[in-house]
């Protein structure tokens, strides 16, 4: 049974914009603090390998189980979240975080790898899933902007340690940063906890109606949304748009290496580095970037037809990275544009999927949505595959630039129609 929206007879006062905006940045700085989980891992393997003799396939199980864990576990957490609110659910998330890497730093097996990396992986996707979900609720005015300036903590903020973890690592071993990062990054994020709050009925503004901005003024149950085609279409939208995007951005390596670009110097803006170290310093900063830049527009045009509009630039992206990527300059801005069109599918599903099924339950359903990451992850080794069995990286670049052009007249064709008629639904 669907819940109305309680729009009349609020039982609580309507909140200031900073108190709401104070809100958005704890749960940013705790998605800052989650983000070395994910992105910090790499520069943890070399040393691995170096004093345990382990292959590298066998240890980057490590991280797949982290993603597999951090993904497809938060809709579960996210009911706990929906039912007991966001202070449990972060505390608790900070403590597994911090246990995961400790964990790492005493491991001397890949299976205690296996378990940090699970239990680290637990725990942040309790943060991510929490701090996602509690910004959609906050902003029912700006869920674009919101959550993509929450999920942008995650994407970029990874950035302002990348240069302390690799220094600690080389002064004091990989087992020490593991240690001490661990424990300082679970520490602040179980202080943090204890300042977010989940919105009360009459502490913010109502969903907004527009003609651009569709939102529903029912509460959709996690069980009903399940029930729901239009989810399912959602869900396959995610999957091929993260999959395609994932399958060129998380080789993006040994692409280069492959076309003889990643050591070539490559000057821009007056600093000059290696192709590939350019290429990955622009793609973490726009990828945090993309995030609230397009959430912002889709709250303006709606999300459909930002949608049409990134999904698009990615799959032109990605076809010129394709027919231009042998050149290191054009290599390193078409690797850029890439990222910036692909990171916002974790501002914009997460909105729209708000918009559709309502706020009450939204940290639960976007967790239904945001397992779409983990299946898109699976498919991710067949890029691999493809390239192994064919010697090019030709039907890898054809395969992720159609996916993207798929979902992008998918967006505009079918969802954003078929979505209207739910809403109209809904609403009556």
């Amino acid at each position: 049974m669907t819940d109305m929206v309680q729009a009349t007879a609020p039982t609580a006062a309507r909140v200031s914009d900073t108190y709401r905006w104070a809100q958005l940045a704890i749960g940013v700085a705790a998605m800052v603090m989650i983000a070395n989980y994910q992105y910090g891992w790499t520069f943890f393997v070399p040393d691995i390998q170096k004093k345990f003799g382990w292959d590298r396939a066998s240890i980057q199980w490590a991280f797949t189980l982290f993603v597999l864990f951090e993904t497809w576990l938060v809709p579960v957490e996210g009911w706990f979240v929906d039912k007991y609110g966001p202070r449990i659910v972060v505390l608790v998330g900070g403590v597994l975080c911090a246990i995961g890497w400790v964990i790492n730093a005493q491991a001397t097996t890949l299976n205690g790898y296996y378990l940090g990396m699970i239990i680290a992986g637990i725990g942040a996707g309790g943060v991510y899933g929490t701090c996602v979900g509690n910004a959609l609720k906050w902003f029912p005015d700006k869920r674009g902007l919101a959550a993509g300036i929450t999920a942008a903590g995650f994407g970029a903020g990874s950035a302002l340690t990348v240069a302390p973890i690799q220094a600690m690592i080389k002064d004091s071993g990989f087992q020490t940063t593991f240690l001490y990062f661990g424990l300082g990054q679970g520490i602040i994020i179980c202080l943090l906890a204890f300042f977010l709050l989940a919105p009360k009925p009459g502490q913010v503004p109502n969903v907004v109606a527009n003609a651009n901005l569709l939102q529903t003024r029912r509460n959709y149950q996690p069980t009903e949304v399940l029930r729901q085609p239009i989810f399912w279409l959602m869900y396959f939208m995610f999957v091929i748009v993260g999959a395609g995007g994932l399958m060129v951005t998380a080789n993006l390596k040994p692409i280069a290496a492959d076309w003889k670009v990643d050591n070539v110097p490559v000057t821009l803006m007056a600093m000059t580095m290696t192709a590939v170290t350019f290429a990955a310093t622009i793609d973490r900063v726009l990828n945090g970037l993309t995030r609230p830049f397009f959430g912002w527009i889709s709250d303006m045009i709606g999300r459909e037809n930002t949608m049409f509009i990134a999904f698009g630039m990615e799959g032109v992206g990605i076809w010129l990275l394709y027919l231009w990527g042998h050149d290191p300059l054009w290599f390193v801005l078409l690797s850029g544009f890439v990222f910036f069109a692909w990171g916002e599918i974790y501002s914009l599903f997460p909105s729209t999927c708000t918009d559709t099924f309502g706020a009450k339950f939204a940290t639960t359903n976007a967790g239904l949505l945001y397992t779409a990451k983990g299946t898109a992850a699976l498919l991710v080794p067949i890029a691999n595959y493809m390239q192994q069995s064919s010697g090019t990286w030709d039907s890898v670049f054809i395969i992720a630039a159609g996916a993207n052009i798929l979902a992008s007249a998918l967006a505009i064709a079918v969802l954003k129609p078929w979505r209207k008629v739910v809403v109209a639904k809904s609403t009556v």
